[in-house]
């Protein structure tokens, strides 16, 4: 049976944002005795330590499906090479938005553009045109994002102030101007480009250190 429940347990370990305790495992599979699943897990991790580029490791209480430091390098090369691709439209749209209403937070860019934007925010950080510089103090306290200096770089300003107007870049880009884009949003005239975000309670979001 841990023959069979190997490749469950592989699948739910890759596919899990963070590492997946045996706690949680057996939660999941709480059709299965606890030993099988014990017995499954060690099996799995010992396929690993034959395995070439990917490596199983235990973190935080829990278990990663992660890439061998030794071709980090590699990988490196790999989304270094991505970042050169041309950002896609929606990443644009959501750039802008960012960039006209900063500093702002993920729901209020989702109200934005009317769609959630998680998913392109994380992009865009991968790229490091936006960085986290805070959070809001509302409920919740969202983070804040801002533009970096590699977004001023990208698109050739010196600063903020040279940014084209609303209507002007929607039309760049193709797209309407939402409503909430075309009133006037927060200063941005002394963002802090080059220190670090104070967020001291929680870690700033950034892409997956480990390479699924």
């Amino acid at each position: 049976m841990s023959d069979e429940l190997k490749p469950i347990i592989e699948a739910l370990i890759f596919a899990s944002p963070d590492p997946l305790t045996p706690k949680t495992l057996f939660q999941l599979l709480d059709t299965e005795p606890p030993e099988d699943v014990e017995r499954a897990l060690e099996g799995l991790r010992s396929d690993y330590q034959q395995r070439g580029g990917l490596q199983m490791v235990e973190v935080a209480g829990g278990y990663q499906i992660c890439t061998r430091p030794e071709l980090h390098e590699w990988v490196r090369r790999l989304f270094h090479e991505q970042s050169k691709q041309r950002l896609s439209v929606q990443a644009l749209e959501t750039l802008a938005v960012i960039a006209y209403k900063q500093p702002i937070t993920g729901p209020e860019i989702a109200e934005i553009r009317g769609v959630n934007a998680s998913g392109v925010v994380g992009t865009l950080l991968e790229r490091q045109l936006v960085k986290v510089v805070g959070r809001k103090q509302v409920v919740g306290r969202p983070f804040l994002y801002a533009t970096t200096r590699e977004f001023l770089n990208r698109f050739g300003l010196g600063d903020l102030s040279e940014l084209p107007k609303v209507e002007e870049m929607a039309e760049a880009l193709g797209m309407e101007v939402p409503p909430l884009l075309a009133q006037p949003g927060p200063s941005t005239e002394s963002l802090p480009f080059d220190s670090e975000p104070e967020v001291s309670e929680d870690p700033e979001p950034s892409p997956s250190e480990q390479v699924h």
